[in-house]
């Protein structure tokens, strides 16, 4: 390599690295931002808050922090009264299983915009054990069963709903 040409590229990893400084005191952080962010452009409307369901903006009410490469849980008291708690929650499914029939699901609060991306965080996503099958569909579904607050799931995941059932 010539002098020239390691200066160059001395002077592009110098850049690359004051970039990557700058985005990482600039960026948001991982997690702890919502229940994620319903694309306007969808068809689907968001949910609606509704009495005897959990409210999306409950559960996203958790601080997060990283830790050891891990994002670390603090739930409010609200929340944390929820625990081992029969719940109805609402979202839109995100299967985890092939077929029309589902029994292990996510429940996200944002209909998902893209077959590949998870469309929330920890924050805004529910994982659903079903005792029953529940018929796959894109519009929004309501289980209920009991909810259990995670602070080390070893998934990530904050919540999961065992023992559920769809309701109206």
């Amino acid at each position: 390599m010539t002098p020239p040409s390691i200066a160059r590229t001395l002077a592009l990893a110098l850049s690359v690295a004051a970039l990557s400084a700058s985005a990482q005191t600039l960026s948001p952080p991982i997690a702890g931002q919502g229940p994620g962010v319903h694309d306007p452009r969808s068809p689907f409307k968001p949910l609606e808050e509704k009495d005897g369901i959990v409210s999306w903006k409950l559960l996203s009410s958790v601080q997060t922090a990283v830790e050891k490469n891990r994002v670390v849980p603090t739930f409010p008291g609200p929340v944390r009264a929820l625990d081992q708690k029969t719940v109805r929650v609402q979202g839109f499914m995100l299967p985890l299983e092939p077929g029309v029939q589902q029994k292990h699901f996510l429940l996200s609060a944002v209909p998902t915009s893209c077959g590949f991306c998870v469309p929330a965080g920890p924050e805004g996503l529910i994982e659903v054990r079903s005792k029953i099958p529940v018929k796959y569909t894109l519009e929004p579904v309501v289980v209920e069963g009991r909810l259990a607050v995670l602070e080390k799931d070893p998934y990530g995941l904050f919540y999961r709903v065992s023992d559920a059932v769809p309701t109206p």
